[in-house]
């Protein structure tokens, strides 16, 4: 071996969330570990999320909750290291958390406690992290002690590594701006592992027609529907962006929807429209429909729906509208139909659908089945979470697994 070559147990690709957990889970084992960081800083991701407060987990996890071509794979890692094993790693740093909606956990002060604790416990278990970290490439060796050999430049320095395992944690393509790339991919094919088709997830929808125009004027304008596309269904906020449709709501639904789809927009979930609209007409016959509209909708939402559903009678009183009228009206109000022309893409995505073959994949371990210590972990892997600190607990999980056994 060239005295140049630096050797470690473990080497991990990537010094985001799955990353960090799973060095410290190594090194606790007595393993000697050294993760690799691409970018300038460590955890960018986890530093931008919640809206700088990182939600972290959920106090509900089931596997219910993620998508993947195998439903089943995510439910042993989500076992062997739960919610409960990471709020009690936060609570022993005294981090101060709460809860919120959907039971959503996030940090009361920021998401650099979350970065601050990874890293105190890869300092204290002895993992090694390094940032300016760019990857040339990895073969395998004969050695079965040494079974990877990296080249790399290390602030711009040549550098050779090698490793008995090796453990992709680089992310997806999603916000390439925090370092999302996919050479994990790469990696994978390299080794003879197939990767799933890719798409972004959660992420804003956007249109070209007059919808688009709409979105424009509203834009800021948000309010509580449920949203529907191939038979998945979210109550949850929207809001309107001078591009399109975002929120939780669109954000959750973009997960179920392929180009071409319709989503269907409930503006008053839980409520019949049309038996409502046609009881008031009864009641108060001589109120305009804008006016009892703007009771439980935004006045500016019902500005545009007039022109849209009942153009030329903006000023008429409930009285003059038929009984057909109004059930036409409120089918529309419990089923907007829209047709979004294409997502905003991986630029603003928080997650990437598809990936690295679960197939390839030990369930248990996060192993390649057909390469000894190669391991892939986060998200990387076609496993991805709904909104709400599933992808957070899945990283912590599944980066958990493979820092049993890497």
């Amino acid at each position: 071996m060239p005295p140049a070559c630096e050797y470690h147990d473990v080497i991990i690709l990537g010094a985001g969330a799955s990353g960090l957990l799973c060095g410290f889970t190594a090194a606790q084992r007595g393993r000697s570990v050294l993760i690799l960081e691409r970018a300038n800083k460590v955890g960018k991701k986890i530093l931008m999320s919640g809206g700088g407060r990182c939600n972290f987990t959920n106090h509900f996890v089931e596997a219910d909750n993620f998508l993947s071509a195998n439903p089943h794979f995510c439910k042993s890692a989500l076992k062997g290291y739960t919610q409960w094993d990471f709020i009690a790693l936060v609570e022993k740093h005294g981090i101060a958390y709460e809860e919120r909606k959907h039971s959503q956990l996030f940090c009361k002060d920021s998401a650099k406690d979350i970065v601050a604790m990874l890293l105190d416990e890869c300092a204290e278990a002895g993992a090694q992290v390094r940032s300016h970290c760019e990857l040339d490439s990895i073969r395998a060796l004969d050695d079965n002690s040494r079974r990877y050999q990296l080249e790399l430049h290390h602030d711009g320095r040549p550098q050779t590594l090698q490793c008995q395992s090796l453990v992709v944690a680089t992310g997806a393509l999603s916000v390439p701006t925090l370092g999302g790339s996919g050479v994990g991919y790469e990696i994978a094919r390299q080794f003879g592992l197939s990767v799933t088709e890719r798409r972004a997830g959660l992420v804003p929808f956007m249109f070209t027609d007059n919808i688009k125009n709409l979105c424009e004027r509203l834009s800021g304008t948000a309010l509580e529907v449920s949203v529907s596309c191939n038979g998945t269904t979210f109550n949850e906020a929207m809001l309107f962006t001078h591009r399109g449709l975002s929120g939780p709501a669109m954000l959750q639904i973009s997960n179920y929807w392929y180009p071409g789809n319709t989503i269907s927009i409930d503006l008053l979930p839980g409520q019949d429209a049309a038996q409502w609209l046609l009881q008031h007409k009864q009641e108060q016959g001589r109120s305009r429909l804008r006016t009892l509209l703007s009771q439980p909708l935004p006045k500016a939402l019902v500005s545009e729906l007039q022109t849209l559903w009942w153009p030329g009678k903006e000023e008429a009183p409930l009285a003059e509208f038929s009984d057909r009228d109004l059930q036409r009206i409120g089918q529309l109000l419990n089923a907007w139909q829209l047709k979004p022309s294409a997502t905003e893409g991986y630029r603003t995505a928080e997650v990437t659908l598809g990936g690295v073959d679960t197939a390839g994949i030990s369930s248990k371990t996060m192993e390649a089945k057909q390469q000894p210590g190669l391991y892939f972990i986060g998200e990387v892997l076609d496993v991805t979470g709904h909104l709400g600190g599933f992808n957070f607990q899945w990283a912590w999980s599944s980066g958990y697994s493979a820092g049993q056994f890497a």
